[in-house]
């Protein structure tokens, strides 16, 4: 079974750190201020464009967003945009001494605060939700096994360690999240990605309610269950979409977690943002795919498979940006729409790469 359009699949509003897409906030600004001193296109060449029709997107930036002296990117591995417009990203560094794991940005690309020292070593995905007038982000860290519920400063709200309820961890098995998805209901999805394969259901006051998955290529199965999002693109009743990364695979499943069928236009997909009835996919196989409605590819940004190759060669390009082309990606882990369609992506390379997409069609 494909899970292009089946009738029970997916809803009918374009959402993803949602709200921001009719937010008052102010537009990113790509010709002027901090953005333009990390423009790709400075030493006077013309920026990239990638894709094509009304899907093309000029490449401003590799190097978007003006770091304080305190801070230095490891791997960026999440990023996500308030209903202001500030820009989240989350980084995981290895430094010996404590980092901020997250860092804040206005629009423009300059440095606004930090926090989030306590995921040092462990920064993974991160998401924002508005909750009864406030918004909250939702924070996966790999390294202590935890996600936490926080305020835009990042004060904590609750901690979820090891979910106990299901009893598949009662062995000591390995529980490390990656990601989170929203319910409609007001509940979340946690996807145990580098852990034992599951994905965790809890209901709006955070219980849990069940437990579906674990390892394995059947239907229902999983390897590395990076992301996940609430699908509810107009036109499709809305389910569960997630990145089977190491089954090169996106997999959905209904809001209780019954399996429904599987995306395979895709090679190492990392996680999700949806914009009207288009469905973004950073995969760390060196792409940024488009998807439509019915989820057939409408683009692959920044493909290209030579570079592919030479991407994946014992993945030493990572760590070589003297290598690092612009209009190429390397791995992308994350990526998410603006307010304006634009798109920001953030890689997983060891010096951290957070790259802005200005649309141009």
């Amino acid at each position: 079974m494909t899970a292009g359009k089946p009738s029970r699949e997916n809803s009918a509003k374009p959402t993803r750190r949602t709200f921001l897409k009719t937010a008052g906030a102010a537009t990113v600004a790509a010709s002027v201020g901090p953005t333009i001193l990390h423009a790709t296109d400075k030493a006077g060449t013309k920026a990239p464009v990638l894709g094509s029709g009304e899907h093309k997107y000029e490449v401003v930036s590799h190097e978007w967003g003006e770091l304080p002296s305190q801070i230095v990117w490891g791997e960026t591995h999440g990023v996500t945009i308030d209903e202001a417009g500030l820009v989240y990203i989350k980084h995981r560094s290895d430094a010996r001494n404590l980092m901020d794991a997250v860092v804040v940005f206005d629009p423009n690309g300059k440095y606004v605060r930090s926090f989030g020292k306590e995921y040092h070593h462990g920064g993974h995905g991160i998401d924002v939700r508005k909750e009864g007038g406030e918004e909250f982000l939702y924070l996966s860290d790999i390294a202590h096994g935890t996600v936490t519920k926080a305020t835009l400063k990042g004060d904590h709200v609750w901690v979820k360690g090891v979910p106990q309820e299901p009893g598949v961890y009662a062995n000591g098995e390995k529980y490390s999240p990656t990601n989170v998805a929203f319910g409609a209901d007001g509940g979340f999805y946690i996807g145990d990605g580098y852990g034992s394969n599951y994905i965790h259901q809890y209901d709006k006051d955070a219980k849990w309610v069940r437990t579906w998955g674990g390892f394995g290529d059947a239907p229902g199965k999983m390897k590395t269950p990076h992301g996940l999002w609430l699908d509810n693109r107009p036109g499709r009743e809305p389910s569960l979409v997630v990145a089977d990364r190491a089954n090169a695979r996106l997999q959905y499943f209904t809001l209780d977690g019954k399996h429904l069928g599987f995306v395979h236009d895709v090679s190492f997909p990392a996680h999700f943002d949806l914009r009207g009835e288009v469905m973004l996919v950073p995969d760390l196989h060196a792409r940024v795919s488009l998807f439509d409605q019915t989820n057939k590819v409408i683009t692959h940004l920044g493909y290209d498979p030579q570079w592919t190759k030479e991407v994946l060669a014992g993945f030493k390009m990572r760590a070589n940006p003297k290598r690092w082309q612009a209009g190429k990606f390397i791995h992308p882990h994350d990526a998410c729409f603006d307010k304006d369609g634009n798109i920001f992506v953030v890689e997983w390379v060891p010096t951290g790469r957070v790259s802005f997409l200005r649309k141009v069609s």
